[in-house]
């Protein structure tokens, strides 16, 4: 039986995860509806999730460096 590997380590954090989701999309032209958004195509859905993999990288990086 499959598990599901997409828990939230922090469940707190979904209403800043969703928003900055939201942020990402407007930034790369993306339209996001509330609620499902299946008509998204996959290079879409792509490059809002690559643009907030990169930003988060960054975040951390930038984190790192201030210490």
């Amino acid at each position: 039986m499959a598990t599901n590997s997409n828990k939230k380590l922090v469940p707190e954090a979904m209403d800043a995860l969703d928003k900055f989701k939201y942020e990402v999309a407007s930034e790369v032209g993306v339209t996001l509806k509330d609620g499902y958004n299946g008509n998204l195509s996959s290079r879409d859905a792509g490059r809002i999730g690559g643009n907030m993999v990169k930003k988060l990288i960054q975040q951390a990086e930038n984190n790192m460096a201030n210490k």
